[in-house]
């Protein structure tokens, strides 16, 4: 019996390390992504795609929202440093150039709204703009405002992403 009970402490420990530093389980909770990743979903986090390279344009990566970080949030790298952006009646140019983005959803194409007038505006070094493929329903860089300077938050620095989003998206 005390056997047992070691194994099953050390089988608990070796998912509890996993889970804090390889691979989380979340649930996609709002609907900022959909239909790429739709409320309810349940995906992976690898938490070492980063240890050893930097997000690039289109990865789905997690990290704590810049305006309530008791919040986890899952959006779409756009840009990154180095780049620049700016978004025109709701299409987005990096580096001048239209983005294709065969994911995104206007669910409110007529209607103008924060953010769909923005830049150009260069990426800083460690830094990422992030953009949810569910546009007209996402909160992101193109209009989260520091909630105590009033600042626009217009990037996330590559150091808070906990992880990309697994999967075929």
């Amino acid at each position: 019996m005390g056997r047992l009970l070691y194994l099953a402490c050390i089988a608990g420990l070796i998912a509890l390390l996993l889970r804090i530093f390889v691979v989380e389980g979340i649930v996609i909770a709002s609907a900022s992504m959909d239909p790429t990743l739709p409320v309810g979903r349940h995906v992976f986090v690898n938490k070492l795609s980063y240890a050893f390279g930097k997000p690039q344009r289109g990865d789905v990566v997690m990290f704590p929202s810049p305006v309530d970080v008791e919040k986890g949030l899952v959006k779409r790298v756009i840009a990154i440093e180095g780049d620049s952006i700016e978004i025109h009646n709701k299409d987005v140019l990096v580096n001048g150039v239209l983005l294709r983005e065969p994911y995104v959803v206007h669910t409110r194409p007529d209607e103008r709204l924060k953010g769909d007038e923005l830049g150009p505006i260069p990426v800083p070094p460690g830094a990422v703009f992030v953009m949810g493929d569910n546009r007209d329903e996402s909160g992101d860089n193109r209009d989260w405002v520091n909630p105590v300077t009033k600042d626009p938050i217009h990037f996330i620095s590559v150091k808070n992403i906990r992880g990309k989003v697994l999967g075929n998206y």
